[in-house]
């Protein structure tokens, strides 16, 4: 048996690669366009209140290398763009299940750190 990853592609005119959990191979693939054929394939069809979720985190990944968990995730939601954003349950209404892994893998970004 091989020990090479299996790999699925995204349903894309271009080959798209995605790793066996749905995180982008290649980062500089992503675009608004293959954003929203991830969210499509995680079941979610993004609002401008998903999106200014998923720049915040794309903003986040910038400057700190990372995505974030959902500690470090709800802190930046709160600082910037307040206290009614800024928690675990708006978070879950717009990414139900484990918003840091829906966000980063809508938002072309590595699996976030201590997320299981």
């Amino acid at each position: 048996m091989s020990n090479q990853k299996l790999y699925r592609y995204l349903d894309s005119s271009e080959k798209i690669k995605l790793d066996p959990e749905g995180y982008l191979v290649n980062q500089q693939q992503w675009n608004i366009e293959i954003a929203n054929l991830l969210a499509e394939d995680e079941g979610l069809t993004l609002t401008e209140k998903h999106w200014e979720i998923i720049q915040l985190v794309r903003d986040f990944y910038n400057r700190y290398e990372m995505a974030p968990a959902m500690r470090p995730l709800v802190k930046a939601t709160k600082q910037t763009l307040g206290d009614d954003k800024g928690n675990s349950i708006y978070l879950m209404t717009l990414f139900p299940g484990s918003p840091p892994k829906r966000i980063a893998r809508i938002a072309g970004l590595p699996k976030p750190t201590n997320c299981l």
